[in-house]
């Protein structure tokens, strides 16, 4: 028997060493230049495809647990938009995670939303950053439907992976184009929970989302003129002649018109390409934050878009050393990028209004923020804030806050509208498309506010 124990000993410790390790599997010890935290760091992949075991298509997550008491604090999915960015390298690094690239090394981000929430980022549809597709033809032709659908049984599964999270409030964050990604999640988790309540969840809160397509880019022409980047007569054209939701959809569908191609090389022109239309008013080249705004935003006639060659997020995501330490593998692509170049998506979903979705979320009970840094010429607030009061109108909602300033410290940090207790609108005073990246410490009160249910501060803090 000694000598069986002996022969058989080899295979048990790697058994015992394989089930450690499962469960350790996804934990951070450290990331690379990483300053010291108390909280804890999860990352690695959630297979999604209809065969778990085949492992055909993984969804990269990269997990930030609360800094206090993770225990009492909420679950948030944050999602950047695109379509195709990633959240990871937008969300995670260069706006509301715990740390930025600094050089080699990580710094602390002071602003960091897990000082309110237990921060989950995720890399979505496959083919964005790590995230990837074993069958290459998943990324011929990608739509909202499928992404929601797969990220739907990423949070299934994931909430499987980590039970303790399954009783938290949940709530779902994002910008830009997640304004289609997040209420098209959300429904289907409505839907889900109807057969069998799994997910807690209670709000969202999207950032200059793009709601309904007409209204948010239409508001483009008004926002430039106010702004002094256009001329009055380029402003009629602009508004008359060919809009800019006409010439997106021309331009996605290959038909772009010599009279829109013509109005559009005019804004062009005016506008400058040494403005910054993300945040009209920051001289400032930071790839990854504008990279997920670009793609909704065809590049204009004649423009070159003018991507910083030295970009700290994309240098560090892809050592070798820091993807070990994320548990990350590059499948079918040579390296992480901010946004997908394998990825063929249906850009004229652009086209289907989700501010409908949002109103049937609203009557079922879910709570919804809409926020809009001030300074973003490309979804800009105005077109947001008549969505939201189209929408409350609609829906029969009174409003319950009239509009007014709210603070951060002693400033003011934007203005807000609350329609009942259900929907609020809110401007974050000189934030661009990416407010938590250009705001750091407003958004942070927005987003504390938002989820403690609790009106923004009325007077100086």
């Amino acid at each position: 028997m000694h000598s069986s124990y002996h022969a058989w000993r080899p295979l048990l410790l790697l058994l015992i060493a394989t089930a450690s390790q499962l469960s350790l599997s996804e934990k951070i010890t450290s990331l690379p230049g990483q300053p010291q935290v108390s909280f804890e760091q999860h990352s690695g992949y959630i297979e999604v495809g209809d065969n778990v075991s085949s492992k055909n298509r993984g969804l990269f997550y990269y997990f930030v647990e609360a800094e206090m008491d993770p225990a009492s604090k909420p679950l948030v999915l944050w999602l950047n938009g695109g379509p195709g960015c990633s959240s990871l390298g937008v969300g995670a690094f260069s706006e509301n995670g715990p740390f930025r690239p600094s050089g080699q090394n990580l710094v602390r981000n002071e602003y960091s939303w897990n000082k309110e929430a237990n921060m989950l980022y995720l890399e979505t549809p496959a083919g964005v950053g790590f995230s990837y597709s074993m069958d290459t033809s998943y990324y011929d032709n990608v739509d909202d439907k499928m992404t929601a659908k797969d990220n739907l049984v990423f949070l299934q599964r994931w909430l499987e992976k980590f039970p303790q999270y399954k009783g938290h409030d949940l709530y779902i964050a994002g910008e830009s184009y997640a304004g289609h990604y997040i209420p098209q999640l959300a429904q289907l988790m409505v839907e889900y929970n109807q057969k069998q309540k799994i997910f807690n969840l209670k709000g969202l809160a999207l950032g200059n989302p793009v709601l309904e397509f007409a209204t948010d880019f239409n508001s483009r022409a008004e926002y430039f003129w106010s702004h002094g980047l256009i001329s009055d007569s380029t402003y009629k054209l602009f508004t008359s002649v060919c809009n800019y939701s006409r010439y997106v959809g021309e331009y996605y569908s290959d038909s772009l018109s010599p009279i829109c191609s013509r109005v559009m090389s005019q804004v062009t022109r005016e506008t400058s390409r040494f403005v910054d239309k993300y945040d009209v008013t920051l001289d400032v080249c930071i790839s990854s934050v504008l990279s997920q705004s670009l793609v909704i935003s065809p590049k204009q006639v004649g423009e070159r878009i003018d991507v910083c060659v030295e970009d700290e997020t994309i240098n560090y995501l892809n050592r070798k050393d820091v993807q070990n330490a994320l548990h990350a593998e590059l499948n079918g692509v040579a390296k992480w990028g901010v946004c997908s170049s394998v990825l063929n998506y249906d850009f004229l979903n652009l086209r289907n209004p989700t501010i409908t979705i949002v109103g049937s979320l609203i009557k079922s009970g879910i709570r919804v923020l809409v926020y809009s840094g001030d300074q973003d010429s490309v979804i800009p607030l105005t077109g947001s804030r008549t969505l939201v009061h189209n929408l409350a109108n609609k829906i029969g909602l009174k409003t319950s806050v009239p509009y007014r300033v709210w603070f951060e410290g002693k400033q003011v940090g934007g203005w807000t509208q609350v329609y009942g207790d259900m929907l609020s609108f809110a401007t974050i005073r000189g934030a661009s498309h990416e407010a938590p990246f250009s705001q750091p410490e407003r958004s942070l009160v927005l987003f504390a506010s938002f989820l403690a249910g609790k009106p923004l501060p009325q007077t100086f803090q």
